[in-house]
C-alpha cells in the first residue's frame, strides 16, 4: 500500500498545491516539478530509511569516551537526505535552496517520517537555521544557518534543564560577558555559558562535523543575580567546535560536554543528551565557560526561540501522524492476509467451512477505519497548516495576516491531536494483529514506542492545553478563533448542499456552537485558574471538532471529484468521514460538560487523597 495516492489527493485535489507555481517566488515550479521532489524523497525513504528502522532501533547510539557511535545505516540515510538538497528545499536560490513551497516539503518529508521517524528528520537543523534567518545578525546567518541548510553542519535546541523541565521561567543556565570587548566579536556579542541542558534531542554525534547548538540562558543582573521568571532569558549560539568568520572550524572544542546519554523506550536511533556547558573539560582560549554567541536582543530569548518551538511542534505533529500511518499500513495489510475465525451466523458455526481473513470481521474494520480517519486526518491538518505558512510567505496582506493567526489557533492542535489519537491509532494496529503485535517479529510494536515521545517533547499535553485555552483562542480579542469558525462554517454550508453529508454538516455547527459556549463560560469568571483547570478536555474537544471540519471538507471535495463514487478511495473517504461523525465527534460532549461548568474535581483533591 502506497501513501502517494493520499498525498496527491490532498496535495492537488483538495489544497490546489499546483496553484502556488502562480506566485512569483515558486515561478519555476509546476506539477511536475512538484512530483519529481516527491519522487525521490519516496525513493530514498524507501531505500535508505525504511530497511533499517529495526536497526536503528536495535544498535543504540553509544559514547565510547570520545565520540557517539551511531549505526553506518543512519549515517547512509543522513548523506542521502543532505544530497536530496529536503534540508534547503524551502528556502532562496542564494542560499542554496529550491524556493519550494513549504507545503510540498513537509508533504515530502512525511515520506522520511514514515519509513523512519528513529533514523531523524533534521528537523532541529532546519528549525535552528530558520530562527537564525529570522533573528540572527547577516554574520550569524552567512557562517552558521548557511551551514545547516547544506547540511555541513547539525542544529539542536536546548530548552530544558534537570531541575526545570518544561517549566522555562526556571532555567539557571548563566552567561557572562567574555571579557572587556564581548561586544566587538564579529559572530555577535560574546558570553561565557554554565549549566546544563538536558533532553537534547541530537546534542552528540558525528554525522556532522559541527553541531550548532541553539541555548537559552540568564544574563546576570549588575548584582551577578539571575532574575526571576523569563524575563531574563537570552538566546545564544554554542557551536560544539570553535568556528572563524569564514565558517571553517579552527580546530578548538567549545566547552560543551556529553554528560550522558539518556535511553528511551523508543525513537532509539536519535542521540538524546544530558550536555554540561562550562564545566571546564574543553577550555577555550585557557578559560572554562562555553562560548556563545547572542542571538537578537538581551532578555528576548524566549520570543525568538518561540519561532523554532511553534514550527517544531507541528514537525512532531507530523512525526506523530506518519508513525500512526505506519501502523495502519502495516495492520491493513496483516488484516488482509490472516485467517482465523468464521462469519457470524448459522453458517459461521460450521467448523469444515474455511476461516476468512480478519478484515471481514466487523470490529477489525472499526479498528482499521478508527486508524484511517485518525491518520488520514491529521495529515491532512498537519498539510493545511503547511499551506497556511506559503500564505503567510507569499499571499496578499490580509490573506498573510489571516494565515498567521490561524496558524496560531492551530499550532496546539497540530501538535497535540496527532500524539494523542495517531498513537491509539498504534496501539489499535497492535490489537490487529493479536498477539504478534506484542513480539518484535512485527514492526508495530516499535511504531507504538517511537510515537509514544510525540505526546511529551515540544509542549506535553498540558501545556499545549494551556497555550490554547489560556492564550490562543484569546489573542488578538479573538479574532483567531472568528477566523477559525469562518472557514469551518463556510464548509458546513458548502456540505449542507450535500444530501449525503447535510446530517454532518449540522451535527458540525452544533458542535462549532458548543465550542464557542464553552470558551465563554470558561472564562465567564475571568479567573485563569477556574478557566484553565480542564483546559486538556477543552483542547481534546478544539480538536476533535477540527478534525471533524478537515473529515467533512475531505468528504465534500471526494464528492465533488466523484459525484457517483465509482472510485475506492472516494467510499474511503466518505466512511472516515462516517465513522469520525459517528463515533468520535459525540466525544466533545463529555470533555466540554467539564469546561462549561469549571468542574474543579482535579484540580481542588488535596494531595493526601491520592
Amino acid at each position: 500500500m502506497s501513501l502517494r495516492p493520499t498525498l496527491d489527493f490532498l496535495l492537488y485535489d483538495w489544497l490546489h498545491a499546483e496553484s502556488l507555481a502562480e506566485r512569483d517566488r515558486f515561478a519555476d515550479h509546476s506539477r511536475e516539478t512538484f512530483d519529481a521532489v516527491l519522487d525521490t524523497c519516496e525513493r530514498i525513504a524507501r531505500d535508505k530509511y525504511a530497511p533499517h528502522n529495526r536497526i536503528v532501533d536495535t544498535q543504540e547510539p553509544h559514547f565510547d569516551g570520545e565520540k557517539v557511535i551511531l549505526p553506518q545505516a543512519t549515517h547512509d540515510a543522513h548523506k542521502a537526505f543532505v544530497e536530496s538538497g529536503m534540508m534547503s528545499a524551502a528556502q532562496d536560490y542564494d542560499i542554496g535552496g529550491m524556493q519550494l513551497p513549504y507545503t510540498l516539503s513537509a508533504a515530502a518529508n512525511s515520506f522520511f517520517a514514515m519509513a523512519s521517524v528513529s533514523i531523524g528528520s533534521n528537523m532541529l537543523t532546519s528549525g535552528n537555521a530558520n530562527l537564525l534567518m529570522v533573528h540572527g545578525s547577516p554574520m550569524q546567518q552567512e557562517v552558521f544557518a548557511k551551514n545547516e541548510f547544506s547540511g555541513r553542519w547539525a542544529g539542536t535546541m536546548c530548552l530544558s534543564e534537570p531541575q526545570a523541565g518544561s517549566s522555562l521561567s526556571d532555567v539557571a543556565t548563566r552567561a557572562v560577558p567574555d571579557g572587556a570587548g564581548f561586544q566587538d566579536d564579529p559572530l555577535g556579542p560574546r558570553y561565557r555559558l554554565t549549566g546544563n541542558k538536558m533532553w537534547i534531542s541530537s546534542g552528540d554525534h558525528e554525522l556532522t562535523e559541527n553541531i550548532v547548538h541553539i541555548v537559552l540562558a540568564k544574563i546576570p543582573d549588575e548584582n551577578g543575580k539571575l532574575v526571576p521568571g523569563t524575563r531574563g532569558i537570552s538566546l545564544f549560539i554554542v557551536p560544539k567546535r570553535m568556528v572563524g568568520t569564514d565558517g571553517q572550524l579552527t580546530g578548538e572544542r567549545n566547552d560543551v560536554a556529553l554528560a550522558g546519554l539518556n535511553h528511551k523506550l523508543g525513537w532509539r536511533g536519535t542521540t538524546n543528551t544530558l550536555l554540561n556547558f562550562g564545566e571546564g573539560k574543553y577550555p577555550v582560549d585557557g578559560k572554562a565557560g562555553a562560548v556563545g554567541y547572542l542571538v537578537g536582543q538581551p532578555g528576548k530569548g524566549l520570543h525568538c526561540m518561540f519561532h523554532m518551538m511553534n514550527e517544531a511542534r507541528i514537525g512532531v505533529g507530523t512525526a506523530a501522524t506518519m508513525l500512526g500511518m505506519a501502523g495502519y499500513h502495516a495492520s491493513l495489510e496483516y488484516a488482509k492476509g490472516r485467517p482465523q475465525g468464521r462469519p457470524v451466523g448459522p453458517a459461521g458455526k460450521d467448523p469444515a467451512r474455511p476461516q476468512v481473513r480478519i478484515i471481514e470481521h466487523a470490529d477489525v474494520k472499526r479498528m482499521l477505519l478508527a486508524q484511517k480517519a485518525y491518520c488520514e486526518g491529521a495529515l491532512a491538518l498537519e498539510l493545511y497548516c503547511a499551506r497556511l505558512v506559503d500564505e503567510q510567505k507569499t499571499g496578499s496582506a490580509q490573506a498573510a495576516d489571516d494565515a498567521r493567526l490561524l496558524l496560531e489557533v492551530l499550532t496546539p492542535i497540530a501538535k497535540s491531536w496527532p500524539s494523542e489519537w495517531c498513537l491509539e491509532a498504534n496501539s489499535l494496529a497492535i490489537q490487529v494483529h493479536g498477539g504478534y503485535g506484542y513480539t518484535r517479529d512485527f514492526p508495530v510494536e516499535q511504531y507504538w514506542r517511537d510515537n509514544r515521545l510525540n505526546m511529551i517533547h515540544e509542549g506535553t499535553h498540558g501545556i499545549q492545553g494551556a497555550d490554547l485555552l489560556g492564550r490562543k483562542v484569546l489573542m488578538e480579542d479573538g479574532r483567531g478563533l472568528t477566523l477559525l469558525a469562518g472557514r469551518v462554517a463556510a464548509t458546513v454550508g458548502a456540505a449542507t448542499r450535500v444530501p449525503a453529508l447535510a446530517a454532518h454538516a449540522r451535527a458540525l455547527d452544533e458542535a462549532l456552537q458548543r465550542i464557542g459556549s464553552a470558551t465563554r463560560a470558561a472564562w465567564s469568571t475571568g479567573n485563569p485558574q477556574e478557566a484553565l483547570a480542564n483546559a486538556v478536555p477543552y483542547m481534546q474537544a478544539f480538536g476533535h471538532v477540527v478534525l471533524a471540519w478537515i473529515w467533512l471538507d475531505l468528504a465534500r471535495r471526494s464528492l465533488e471529484i466523484d459525484p457517483d463514487k465509482t472510485l475506492p478511495a472516494t467510499v474511503g473517504r466518505l466512511g472516515a468521514t462516517d465513522f469520525f461523525f459517528h463515533y468520535e465527534l459525540p466525544k466533545i460532549g463529555a470533555w466540554l460538560n467539564v469546561v462549561e461548568s469549571r468542574d474543579t474535581t482535579c484540580a481542588n483533591l488535596p494531595e493526601e487523597a491520592f
